[in-house]
């Protein structure tokens, strides 16, 4: 079983969202933003050490406060970043919408690219915070130096995009 390391309350209190916002419109984000960014900053052994933790309700110090100081504002604005391509859209079963409404604008493409980057750019920001704590205090969570084979190795990167020359 895979625990999602934030609430919806969590997204919806420190980002753009809407109080009103349908948690089923974003939740998948959630679980995306974990296995293809949160992974890869904690590799699997300190990834799965914590998911099973909280799915067992043992999460204790100091994995507990990794998980509210440094995890959670990470999952927070990465999952922001994997959602707001896809916020103004609904698959149903007659196609693909476009949701509108008589009292709001659509924003362009432009408009929401910015707010995808200033959100990456939050998300890269709390990542670094995480990866200085980790590196300095890794002997608390030895996990994260445990990964072998097929694990994920953590990145020790906070930007994996872009060409590195």
């Amino acid at each position: 079983m895979q625990a999602l390391f934030v609430t919806t309350e969590d997204i919806k209190a420190f980002t753009l969202t809407n109080g009103n916002l349908d948690p089923d419109k974003f939740i998948q984000f959630v679980k995306v933003a974990q296995d293809i960014h949160i992974q890869n900053y904690l590799g699997t052994k300190l990834f799965d050490k914590i998911n099973d933790d909280i799915v067992a309700n043992t999460l204790i110090a100091p994995y507990s406060t990794l998980l509210t100081t440094y995890i959670k504002p990470m999952v927070i604005h990465w999952s922001m970043v994997e959602f707001l391509p896809y916020a103004a859209y609904t698959l149903a079963n007659k196609g693909v919408f476009k949701h509108g409404s008589e009292n709001s604008t659509t924003v362009d493409k432009n408009e929401v690219d910015f707010l995808i980057e200033k959100e990456r750019s939050v998300a890269q920001n709390y990542t670094r915070r995480f990866i200085d704590f980790i590196c300095n205090n890794s002997t608390l969570f030895p996990e994260y130096n445990a990964n072998t084979n097929s694990d994920v190795y953590p990145s020790k990167e906070s930007d994996s995009s872009g060409w590195l020359i």
